[in-house]
């Protein structure tokens, strides 16, 4: 499925990795799931999958917390059942969350903290707006160490609210898993726009699929609280069909929803997976610091503005550029491979926490640099 670069089997695991993909197999959550199974591909990893969310120890330790304040205390006191005792040390304990309130699952290991020389996390989503809820603030974000959040807007609110240090770490993806190098395969899907959309560009599109050779590939499900049971199965198919398809729609994440971001905008997965791809993307990207640095490139999103543009016209326009679309493909690939995998996320958190690459980890990055080689010759 991806490229494996794991080279020294049989070591003792320096990182224990914390998953909660056994209770939250949302199609969302593929994305996080990639993370671990790269950084288990690059590093001698422990994997621990819990197989409950312990729904009342869960409400005492919130209450406990709330009226001491303490996470010790709130950890000594609620009974959480032991589904896993360590038997070594570990350098880290990291776990990728979707979102924090499921930090507390951590307590399901007996003793961790008196195991793990250090403790991170990763939260995929957190917007300004959740940090005014006390019942969030009761979460154990005092044993981490370091906390990684996948957002830009809140990391210094957060930081002063917890007494944690924090740091933005964005999303990223397998590119090499996404590159449609070396093998370019044809790109027979015309467009294709998953996940939240804007009606009126649908219906356009759907349109043209009946006046003439056009396929747009969209999604078909009422609700998005899909369901998957392979993860790893669900990326290997979105990453075959945006290698195949000419142009995606995207937008910063949840613009339909600002009741529950608040109005900020962020970079969703959506642009790293189009970018990696290789695929033009057309929308409407964040209007943040966040996106300029990591975007950087000229028409890396092309932005549009929709009230005024008929997406038919545009497709026709910048069909009629063929060269155009070749160096915005090209440009897009080469800049995933070089900036947007997930092993410089993992690196960017080692040299946070001071802790050494793995061999696996830098012949992974090796590879990526001799891809992009291959590309530009």
């Amino acid at each position: 499925m991806s490229t494996k670069f794991r080279v020294v089997i049989g070591e003792q695991s320096r990182i224990l990795l914390l998953s909660v993909r056994g209770l939250q197999p949302q199609v969302a959550n593929s994305c996080l799931y990639e993370f671990e199974d790269i950084i288990r591909d690059i590093e001698e990893v422990d994997l621990f999958i819990p197989h409950s969310d312990f729904p009342i120890p869960r409400k005492i330790y919130r209450l406990v917390k709330y009226l001491t304040q303490s996470d010790s205390i709130a950890s000594a006191i609620t009974p959480f059942p032991t589904e896993i005792t360590l038997e070594h040390e570990y350098d880290l304990l990291f776990t990728v969350l979707d979102n924090p309130w499921q930090m507390y699952m951590v307590n399901a290991i007996k003793a961790w903290r008196d195991r793990c020389k250090l403790a991170a996390c990763y939260i995929g989503e957190l917007w300004e707006k959740d940090l005014d809820n006390w019942r969030l603030l009761q979460e154990p974000f005092q044993s981490f160490d370091h906390i990684f959040v996948g957002v830009s807007h809140c990391v210094d609110k957060l930081a002063r609210l917890v007494g944690r240090p924090c740091s933005y770490l964005p999303p990223a993806v397998d590119t090499a898993l996404f590159c449609p190098y070396p093998l370019t395969p044809r790109r027979s899907i015309d467009v294709c726009y998953v996940g939240r959309r804007l009606s009126e560009i649908h219906r356009r599109l759907l349109e043209s699929t009946f006046k003439k050779d056009f396929f747009y590939y969209y999604d078909t499900a009422l609700h998005q609280n899909l369901k998957v049971d392979n993860p790893s199965e669900h990326r290997l198919l979105l990453a075959n069909l945006l290698k195949r398809s000419h142009y995606t729609i995207i937008h910063h994440a949840k613009f339909n929803r600002p009741q529950e971001t608040g109005g900020k905008q962020e970079i969703g997965y959506r642009f790293f997976e189009g970018a990696a791809a290789g695929t033009v993307m057309l929308g409407i990207p964040p209007n943040n610091e966040a996106f300029q640095n990591y975007f950087g490139w000229p028409n890396a999103v092309l932005k549009v503005d929709w009230d005024s543009c008929d997406i038919k016209e545009i497709l026709s326009e910048l069909n009629a550029q063929p060269e155009l679309l070749e160096q915005i493909s090209r440009d897009n690939t080469i800049n995933s491979l070089q900036k947007h995998d997930w092993v410089y996320r993992w690196r960017q958190i080692l040299t946070t926490l001071n802790l050494e690459p793995t061999a696996a980890m830098l012949a992974r990055e090796q590879y990526l640099h001799q891809l992009v080689q291959t590309i530009q010759m």
